[in-house]
């Protein structure tokens, strides 16, 4: 991503008709101790793409993030809204969003929020959301999750299956594409335990103000689905069914 001249070259040789950019620093406390390599990553690696993209005649698909924006707003985001980032990452991020939309014309910014998934992330030690509730679960016997951060959770298979939808129109710019629904984390922290049969693990609540919490993330960041939904093509599904089905697949793994 940083290596433009590598960058190009991997394009070319693939000669793709669609390039999907899933690259991202994106563990928020690293990216506010070392800006430098959120902004090469995030904004320059992401414009290299974007510049790789262009000439081969490729779309681009670049994933961006709902911590553009700083939550402070009661009801959901539209595409129209104007970011405002709290953080590094999300500064990045949004860079990344204006470099791709000038330098590929040809590119669906699709924001997205609380990823989870069948590949949970390396960078976060083979973890996502849900796992670590219940990893922390088995281990302590007792959670503290806050109540006043609000989020869209995003099941990485539904949207995979909305990009593929994505694909297929012309629908350039900015797309949000997220869980349908809104929950605390904390809600989301019990639902998932519930659906694994751990109901008698206490999910205490909190506030981000009572947290440890070294950057500040947006209380509020649901993604109003306005594009989607404009273009007929709107398939992702309501979080609480997606999360049914991942934990369903945990307790498949044993």
């Amino acid at each position: 991503m940083v290596d433009a001249a590598s960058v190009d070259a991997a394009v070319v040789d693939a000669a793709p008709e669609l390039v999907v950019n899933t690259t991202a620093f994106h563990q928020v406390d690293q990216c506010e101790e070392d800006p430098a390599t959120a902004f090469a990553v995030n904004a320059t690696g992401a414009r290299n793409v974007a510049a790789a993209a262009q000439p081969a005649g490729a779309a681009l698909i670049h994933i961006s993030t709902d911590y553009v924006f700083d939550g402070r707003k009661s009801t959901p985001y539209t595409e129209g809204d104007l970011p405002d980032p709290l953080n590094v990452y999300g500064t990045s991020k949004l860079a990344g969003e204006y470099l791709v939309r000038a330098t590929c014309p040809r590119s669906f910014v699709v924001r997205t929020s609380g990823l989870y998934g069948p590949r949970p992330c390396r960078a976060k030690g083979g973890l996502n959301f849900p796992r670590l509730m219940l990893k922390l679960a088995a281990e302590k016997g007792e959670l503290t999750v806050v109540t006043d951060e609000v989020v869209g959770p995003t099941y990485t298979p539904d949207l995979a299956r909305q990009l593929v939808a994505l694909a297929e129109t012309e629908a350039y710019g900015v797309i949000h594409a997220t869980g349908v629904g809104e929950v605390s984390w904390h809600d989301f922290a019990a639902e998932t335990l519930r659906l694994a049969g751990l109901t008698d693990v206490p999910v205490h609540p909190a506030t981000s103000a009572t947290m440890v919490r070294k950057v500040k993330r947006p209380p509020y960041s649901i993604l109003a689905h306005e594009r989607l939904e404009a273009e007929g093509i709107l398939t992702m599904r309501p979080w609480q069914e997606a999360l049914a089905e991942y934990v369903g697949t945990l307790k498949a793994e044993g």
